[in-house]
């Protein structure tokens, strides 16, 4: 069963005037994703998703070209092969990087979905996992910032509907920052967890200052608060409080994740299976992480595609945390793009697909309605 072609998908939609949300990397625009294609000589069809990195046709371009002319004609079941294939072929030295890594990652995804299509297996199974229950939390790109009394009319609707979790948008200033986490606590009692993502905006002084706040109110992580390579601030931020430090959505393969033990600074780690090498590197990272008692809370990115297979890869490992479910309004990724990825359940959980596969079926006509918008995605 061997690889007969590669396609990738820039993909874009516009976000109306006015409605972006507000985050510590600026007001988006427009969402942006790459989606991968592989076809087999036998005609089974694998889908993935590569995350966009701001630089969505460059990454579809990569894909196209290098990628697809290491690995057509490996065998399409053959995961480890073809990663290794294109470690040592561009991302180990003289490659693009980060780049490569999201490339990669839609690609093995596609793999993954045609190893367990091929055996007529939910992906959870072929991971050897089990079907089970998955605590969300309310994320995705949402709860921005706003007044507080704003924030928890956002809230409200999520908690109605089920979710015990919900992550806010923090890195504006730290007094509206606390504010916001505040009122959120005091609307929905110490019953949910509450999550806070400041996306790098924050300094150490920042830190030094939102802290005792963040201990007070028992938040479950404060996460990215400093570029992922800024290793000695995370060193110096973990000495200023009780609230656990997360990182991993931008970080790549294990060997940027395995370093974060020396440091000793980290307590929860958030691979993105869109990002960090696919679900192969994924599995290697979360078993670094369950040696040492850490545990994996995945970052989910733009498409039902990564959200579905991320639920499947929860059900496989034995150090899982939460499901990030992207709660944003008119998400046409994860509405229209694919069939139904994943349904919240009345207890908070989500549970995996049961198809063979990741379990979702892509709109090929929307998915070509819709080309690249170039240009940057925040503002």
């Amino acid at each position: 069963m061997r690889i007969a072609s590669v396609e990738a998908f820039p993909t874009s939609f516009p976000v109306p005037e006015g409605g972006g949300v507000a985050l510590g990397v600026g007001r988006a625009v427009k969402r942006d994703a790459v989606v991968v294609k592989v076809t087999t000589e036998s005609g089974l069809v694998g889908w993935g998703e590569s995350h966009h990195g701001r630089a969505h046709t460059a990454v579809a371009a990569l894909l196209q070209t290098t990628l697809r002319r290491l690995v057509v004609g490996m065998e399409a079941t053959d995961t480890t092969g073809v990663w290794n294939r294109i470690y040592r072929g561009q991302l180990a030295s003289h490659g693009m990087g980060a780049g490569c890594a999201l490339a990669m990652s839609g690609l093995d995804m596609a793999l993954w979905d045609i190893r367990a299509k091929a055996v007529g297996w939910p992906l959870y199974r072929l991971l050897g996992g089990a079907a089970r229950a998955v605590p969300a939390y309310a994320g995705g790109v949402a709860l921005g910032y706003q007044p507080p009394e704003a924030l928890v009319e956002e809230a409200r609707p999520l908690i109605e509907a089920g979710y015990r979790a919900v992550k806010l948008r923090i890195g504006d200033t730290v007094p509206d920052d606390v504010a916001r986490m505040e009122a959120v606590r005091r609307a929905f009692g110490a019953g949910i967890d509450i999550l806070a993502d400041a996306n790098t905006a924050y300094s150490l002084s920042d830190v030094r200052r939102v802290m005792p706040a963040m201990d007070a109110l028992s938040m479950g992580w404060l996460e990215e608060p400093f570029p992922p390579h800024d290793r000695r601030a995370y060193r110096e931020a973990r000495s200023y409080g009780r609230t656990p430090l997360a990182v991993g959505e931008n970080h790549f393969t294990r060997f940027e994740f395995a370093p974060l033990l020396e440091d000793d600074s980290i307590a929860i780690w958030q691979p993105d299976l869109s990002k960090c090498g696919g679900i192969t590197e994924a599995l290697r990272i979360a078993a670094i992480a369950s040696a040492h008692k850490i545990p994996v809370h995945p970052h989910s990115s733009m498409t039902g595609l990564n959200q579905a297979a991320t639920i499947h890869f929860l059900c496989a490992i034995d150090n899982p945390g939460y499901f990030e479910a992207d709660v944003s309004r008119a998400n046409l990724f994860r509405d229209a793009l694919v069939s139904t990825p994943w349904q919240l359940g009345a207890d908070g959980c989500v549970r995996p697909n049961e198809a063979p596969g990741i379990g979702v079926e892509v709109d090929e006509d929307w998915l070509r309605a819709h080309p690249a918008i170039e240009g940057p995605g925040y503002v």
